[in-house]
């Protein structure tokens, strides 16, 4: 069932003063200002989770040699943030829809600001790599409660729709201004002001909470932790081996391990969920084709994306000589295209196109990624990645938002934190397991010098491109049901 915003967000029974015409509109406008500064708040919280992943990218040399320290063991200060930030993504759902969306929101961007501040402070790279850790805890805390809270401040229809835009393009966008503002910030002021400035950022955020966004209401249920450990270890050990895998080999004995007892406790997850009274993860959701579409077309979104922007500055830095913040300007281009495609298409989004939009994404972002399989040992920016970038990032601005709003389609309003959590987690397995396949057959592909590491990247960027094609042709395969564009969310099952 949607929700009237106003009745959250203002604190006024609905009906209240419906008698006196005069008072209406001054109240109205105040409603309407309100809901921008939550949807300005929510997604200034997803950039800070997005840009969480790449803004240390840039400060990484300046970090291994302040604590002199291997690419094997600095690498940790990248992986552990993926690590947590997927392993807890669907235990911060849950709880964000049982405990209240707003607290488990702000629990998470205050968790995230005092991590940044132990990075920043951090004596030593354990300490370091720690604090990154609990900022990935952090952003899983705070991204399902925000996708959700957006759902219940903005009706379906056509407020809804540009919201997600704005919440869409920023998320699309931060992972670039990341890369930028890392390197920025290093070059000046050396690689702890990285984390000053999340500090600071996350302070701004967690200000104006409790005048903006709705107030909570808890629900009577458990938070299933049997459960939320199972997946929570499942996914760590999934991202930790397929890391391993990628850095170290397939078949060294910490890869194998790590893979099997992730194996292991997601099919115990699995077990669990289907015999819990009150379970983490309700199966139930994935009988929704809505839902289905969202959650393949995150994997491949990503999966691509994550696999350009990968291969990309390996390209740029060791055949063009681009040093690395020369590479992070060379994806400029990408957020400002990703916010006008996504501005554009809010306008006219519907439910009844989710399905296209998400599979005209998923094959635009194939082509775009494609477009590098013919890069040269000796290429120029604007005729030979320009065009990649380009097309790419049209496909993120139009895809997102369609796929966000399909992640809550057909779902009752209590279940909005964890479908949310299940969308992010889809995307995090594209970024984290989706490039890790990505590489194993760049590898497997190339061969010695220039030559041979180019073959291995054009084959990087193929396999990306078919995954991005077949999951479209799997989105338009999945039958939707009629959706209305202003239809009320269903509170009962699912639509299938």
């Amino acid at each position: 069932m949607a929700l009237d915003p106003s009745a959250h967000t203002t604190g006024t029974p609905p009906g209240a003063g419906s008698a006196d015409p005069a008072s209406a509109a001054p109240r109205r406008a105040d409603s309407g200002q309100r809901h921008r500064g939550a949807l300005i708040l929510l997604s200034a919280a997803l950039a800070l989770d997005v840009s969480g992943v790449a803004v240390i990218n840039s400060a990484l040399p300046a970090i291994g040699a302040r604590f002199d320290a291997s690419g094997t063991t600095l690498q940790w200060a990248m992986t552990a943030y993926a690590i947590t930030f997927a392993g807890v993504l669907l235990l911060g759902g849950r709880a964000a829809d049982i405990i209240g969306r707003r607290r488990i929101f702000a629990l998470g961007v205050a968790l995230f600001a005092v991590a940044s501040l132990g990075a920043a402070l951090a004596p030593a790279l354990p300490v370091l790599i720690a604090a990154r850790a609990l900022q990935g805890v952090g952003a899983a805390l705070s991204g399902p409660a925000s996708l959700a809270m957006l759902g219940q401040i903005f009706p379906e229809g056509p407020r809804r729709n540009r919201a997600l835009a704005v919440y869409a393009a920023t998320g699309a966008s931060s992972f670039s201004a990341g890369l930028i503002a890392g390197g920025v910030l290093t070059d000046l002021f050396g690689w702890r002001s990285v984390f000053v400035v999340s500090v600071v950022a996350s302070a701004a955020v967690l200000v104006p909470v409790r005048m903006l966004l709705p107030k909570d209401t808890p629900r009577r249920s458990s938070l299933d932790l049997p459960g939320a450990l199972l997946v929570t270890v499942g996914l760590a050990f999934l991202v930790y081996g397929v890391t391993s895998g990628s850095d170290h080999g397939w078949a060294r004995p910490r890869t194998l391990v790590a893979l099997v007892l992730a194996l292991a406790a997601l099919a115990g997850f699995v077990l669990r969920e289907r015999s819990a009274k009150d379970p983490l993860l309700p199966l139930q959701i994935f009988r929704g084709n809505p839902v289905k579409a969202a959650t393949v077309t995150g994997a491949a979104y990503y999966t691509g994306v994550s696999g350009l922007l990968f291969f990309a500055p390996l390209y740029m830095q060791d055949m063009q000589g681009y040093s690395p913040f020369e590479s992070s300007l060379a994806v400029v281009p990408m957020g400002l295209i990703v916010i006008v495609s996504s501005q554009v298409t809010g306008r006219f989004i519907t439910p009844a196109l989710y399905k296209k939009l998400m599979a005209a994404s998923l094959v635009l972002i194939g082509a775009g990624v494609a477009l590098w399989a013919l890069t040269p040992q000796d290429g120029t920016y604007w005729t030979d990645m320009l065009p990649g970038i380009a097309v790419m990032s049209v496909g993120q601005g139009i895809g997102f938002g369609a796929m966000t709003s399909a992640t809550l389609e057909g779902l009752p309003a209590h279940r909005h934190g964890v479908a949310g959590a299940v969308n992010v987690t889809a995307q995090q397995v594209g970024s984290s397991v989706g490039v890790a396949v990505l590489v194993a057959v760049a590898a497997a592909a190339g061969g010695d010098g220039a030559a041979g590491r180019l073959a291995g990247f054009h084959a990087g960027y193929l396999a990306a491109a078919a995954v991005c094609v077949l999951s479209a042709v799997l989105v338009l395969a999945l039958r939707f049901p009629d959706l209305a564009q202003d239809a009320p969310a269903a509170d009962g099952p699912p639509h299938s």
